[in-house]
């Protein structure tokens, strides 16, 4: 139907009208270039920042990327294979998801992708080895290779996600190439955020749901290894105190997007999860939420997971590797959280361990209710 000639002159003097703008649109950037917001609140508003995410298709990365795109902000994403990004395309409205093919050992790959952006986030990482890349490669080599790039285009931020256990004194080769990268990133770009978050868990974990699948893998150091789990994506709770105000209870992902917007830009940023917990105790929480009996298989010791991980890496497909079983003896660091830094605050695992577990219940337990385990957090 169309609209009356009265109708179609509102519309145009609406359209005409520019939007108010108040001073908090205006941000100034550690290079003195300005970034100007515009728009209602919301994914069709701008927010005037461009940022790059590389490793974008991982699991920390799709949540970034949405959380990004859902505030206004221009995203541009590196991908390597056409079917992984394909979903990050509609987190953005029309224009705000830019992807860029790339090669992590191509640097002129990497300053196509950094060169108009504002902020850049290294999420790349690895776990296990592959014939192409080691864990230096990607966790140290390759993350000094960007920020030294982002460096060179001007990039006023970087932000560089490590891990919490991240160290040069341990038996765990992927913690220490951690532990290197953060140096490479700090020689490249000396006012770089190093954030280290927890282990996470979500819906495409592997934390939650291979505990749920293969539980003996778990049960290495006889289930008491310490683990501090931190939730990488959820909604925001309305909860009103007596100042009537929003308590954010966030996530890692929610931490990573408040870094844009952070007058003062940290150095070193600390994600670990609200409790210590053991690995006895997050087992015992999936048998008691999916109602799937504990798995009675022994303890196996640790000259044989080790003996198996090797045989194990014959396969295609990425399964055990050796120095995941020793880092299934490594107990995670009991440094501080700097969640007050990101106006964050992270939440327990049991209030959404049903969310990612329920898939593992029979049909006649789906529909039953939740009833947790009791616990008494870990020293």
């Amino acid at each position: 139907m169309l609209s009356s000639p009265a109708s179609l002159a509102r519309i145009q003097r609406i359209a005409a009208t520019p939007g108010k703008r108040a001073l908090h649109d205006l941000v100034s950037l550690p290079n003195q270039k300005p970034v100007v917001a515009y728009g209602p609140p919301g994914r069709s508003a701008v927010t005037g920042h461009v940022a790059t995410v590389f490793g974008c298709t991982g699991f920390l990365g799709r949540y970034l990327v949405s959380k990004l795109a859902k505030a206004g902000t221009q995203v541009i994403i590196p991908y390597r294979d056409e079917d992984e990004k394909r979903h990050l395309k509609v987190m953005g409205d029309l224009g705000q998801i830019v992807s860029m093919e790339w090669d992590l050992r191509d640097e002129n790959q990497i300053e196509e992708c950094v060169r108009h952006s504002d902020i850049v986030y290294n999420l790349v990482g690895r776990e296990y080895e592959t014939k192409n890349f080691g864990f230096r490669d990607v966790n140290a080599v390759g993350a000094g290779r960007i920020a030294d790039i982002s460096a060179k285009s001007g990039v006023p931020r970087f932000v560089h996600v490590s891990h919490l256990n991240a160290s040069q004194n341990t038996p765990s080769k992927f913690y220490q190439a951690k532990a290197e990268g953060e140096e490479l990133v700090k020689d490249a770009f000396p006012t770089a955020t190093i954030v280290r978050p927890g282990s996470m868990f979500g819906y495409e974990d592997k934390l939650l749901n291979n505990m749920a699948f293969w539980p003996i893998w778990w049960k290495l150091n006889h289930s008491e290894t310490k683990i501090r789990p931190v939730h990488v994506s959820k909604v925001i709770v309305p909860k009103y105190t007596l100042v009537d105000r929003l308590a954010q209870v966030f996530d890692v992902a929610q931490a990573l997007t408040n870094l844009i917007s952070v007058p003062s830009f940290p150095r070193l940023v600390n994600l670990p999860g609200p409790s210590t917990l053991t690995y006895e105790y997050l087992l015992e929480l999936i048998s008691t939420v999916t109602y799937n009996p504990l798995s009675p298989a022994p303890t196996v010791p640790k000259a044989v997971a080790l003996a198996l991980a090797k045989v194990s890496q014959n396969i295609w497909w990425p399964t055990l590797s050796p120095d995941e079983v020793k880092r299934r003896y490594i107990d995670d660091s009991d440094v501080a959280g700097d969640w007050d830094a990101v106006g964050v605050v992270p939440d327990e695992i049991e209030n959404h361990a049903i969310t990612y577990l329920r898939r593992y219940r029979s049909s006649a337990n789906y529909v039953r209710p939740v009833v947790l385990p009791p616990r008494a957090e870990q020293a």
